[in-house]
C-alpha cells in the first residue's frame, strides 16, 4: 500500500508537467490502477471495521470508520478520479491524496510522539492560535488607521490589511503591499518584532511537549511481557492498551494492574475502567502473585 500511495502521488506530479503530456495515457493507466487497489482497500477497511472497533456493534463500527481521519481521507482520495471532469472542488480534491503519506510515517514512534504531543497540547496550541488572531486583526485595523488616506486602493477597508498583516506577522512581508507613511512604518517595525514572538509561543509550547513525551518514553517500562517485579508502563500508541479495559488486559497479557496514574488523578484499576492515551500503568506479574498466594 505505502508503494501503491506513492506512485499515485507520483503520477499526479508528473501529470502537471506540459512536456511529459505525450505520456497521459499511460499516467491514466496508472492512476486507474492505483484508484482500483484504493477502492479495493476501501471496501476491505469498510468490511473489517469490526476487528478495528471491536467494542463497537458491526453496524457502528463501520459508520465510526467512515467518519474518521482514515475513512475520510480513503473516500476522498477516490472521489477526484471519477468526478475529475466535473465541478473544480473535485479537481482540488487531488490534493488530499497528499494526506495518504502520513500512513508511511505511521509505522515509526516517532510519528507516534508527534501526534501524542499535539493532542496534549491542544488547548495551548489553540489559545497560542488565538493570541495570533487577536494581534492580526489589530495590526490590520492599526495599519487602516495609518495608511487608509495616503493609499486608498490598498487598504480600503479594515479588512484588506488581513494579508500584510499575517505576511508582517508570521514572515518578513512579501513586498506586494506595504506602508508608505511614517506611522505605518514605525507600525510594520513593532508588529515585525511582535511577530517573532508570536511564532515562539507555539514554537515552545510543542518543543517542551516533545521533551516531556521523551521523558516520559524513557522511564516508561513496555516490556510487560518480562516483568518479574513491579513496574510502569506507559500507555501510548505503540502499547496497543488505549481504549482497553482493565479485565481484557489482566486476562491476554497476564498481569495484574495495581494503579493507574491519569495525570493528576490516581484511578483504581476496577474491571470495568477504560484505559485512555497517556496513561501511567502500574504494574506486577500475574505469576508473581500466584507464588506470593
Amino acid at each position: 500500500m505505502v508503494a501503491v500511495i506513492l506512485l499515485n502521488i507520483t503520477i499526479v506530479f508528473l501529470g502537471t508537467f506540459d512536456e511529459l503530456s505525450v505520456h497521459a495515457g499511460l499516467f491514466r493507466v496508472v492512476e486507474l490502477v492505483t484508484v482500483v487497489v484504493f477502492c479495493i482497500e476501501y471496501v476491505l477497511r469498510i468490511w473489517t471495521a469490526d476487528l478495528l472497533y471491536p467494542k463497537e456493534s458491526p453496524l457502528k463500527a463501520r459508520l465510526k470508520f467512515l467518519r474518521s481521519f482514515d475513512g475520510i481521507v480513503d473516500l476522498l482520495t477516490i472521489l477526484p478520479f471519477f468526478f475529475l471532469s466535473g465541478f473544480i472542488v473535485f479537481r482540488m480534491l487531488r490534493v488530499v491524496r497528499i494526506f495518504h503519506l502520513f500512513r508511511v510515517n505511521a509505522h515509526y514512534d516517532s510519528f507516534h510522539v508527534i501526534t501524542t504531543v499535539l493532542v496534549e497540547k491542544k488547548n495551548q496550541i489553540i489559545s497560542s492560535v488565538f493570541i495570533i488572531i487577536v494581534l492580526m486583526l489589530a495590526s490590520s485595523l492599526g495599519i487602516y488607521s495609518a495608511e487608509h488616506e495616503a493609499q486608498p486602493q490598498v487598504f480600503s477597508n479594515a479588512f484588506s490589511g488581513i494579508w500584510w498583516s499575517v505576511s508582517t506577522l508570521l514572515t518578513v512581508g512579501y513586498g506586494d503591499i506595504y506602508p508608505i507613511t511614517v506611522i505605518g512604518r514605525i507600525m510594520a517595525i513593532c508588529i515585525a518584532f511582535l511577530g517573532v514572538g508570536v511564532v515562539a509561543i507555539p514554537t515552545g509550547i510543542i518543543s517542551a511537549g516533545f521533551v516531556e513525551q521523551y521523558t516520559k518514553n524513557q522511564h516508561s517500562d513496555e516490556r510487560f511481557h518480562d516483568i518479574t517485579e513491579v513496574g510502569e508502563i506507559l500507555v501510548d500508541r505503540k502499547s496497543g492498551f488505549s481504549g482497553m479495559y482493565v479485565a481484557d488486559i489482566i486476562e491476554k497479557y497476564n498481569i495484574r494492574i495495581l494503579v493507574i496514574l491519569r495525570g493528576e488523578l490516581t484511578v483504581v484499576p476496577i474491571d470495568n475502567v477504560k484505559i485512555k492515551m497517556n496513561d501511567i500503568l502500574i504494574v506486577k506479574s500475574e505469576k508473581i502473585v500466584k507464588k506470593q498466594k
